[in-house]
């Protein structure tokens, strides 16, 4: 019974934490293409709300997954399962960075909206398309999937 339960929340912070990693990469993307500061405003503005699903997700995910572990008897030395203790921590390091990174385009594009401008800003087009964050965006997601890909196959 308990490795049923242990299953279940498994599987259940996964999907947060899977869920809402997605749909914070495609509100930051869908921010890109609009027109008008307000419009990028309002879709950085919906990230807000998500982070916490996504670290509540990352964090039953591992807690979770440490009791499955140990309720099948999976040793935690396994490369597998290091490896997505490695992957899992440069998403910690990189959720910081490019969180730090988004919040200032928000911020941005917030006090931009407030003014009533019907163009971004240079410095907010600048931001919105900056080469480190969309990297550290896409690195997040390609070790997410990563995670998902050794916990499904274990190797």
């Amino acid at each position: 019974m308990a490795r049923d339960w242990a299953l279940f929340l498994h599987l259940s912070g996964v999907l947060l934490f899977v869920g809402g990693s997605i749909a914070v990469t495609a509100l930051r993307l869908l921010a890109i293409g609009k027109e008008r500061p307000s419009e990028s405003a309002v879709l950085l503005r919906a990230v807000r709300p998500l982070v916490p699903l996504v670290g509540i997700g990352l964090l039953l995910t591992l807690g979770a997954g440490v009791w499955l572990a140990d309720e099948l008897r999976v040793p935690y030395d396994s490369g597998w399962l290091q490896a997505a203790y490695v992957l899992i921590a440069w998403l910690g390091a990189a959720g910081a960075v490019a969180g730090r990174l988004d919040r200032k385009t928000r911020e941005l594009a917030e006090r931009e909206a407030a003014t009533g401008s019907e163009r971004p800003s240079t410095e907010l087009s600048r931001r919105l398309r900056d080469p480190i964050a969309l990297t550290l965006d896409a690195s997040m997601l390609v070790a997410t999937i990563a995670i998902v890909a050794l916990m499904v196959w274990k190797p």
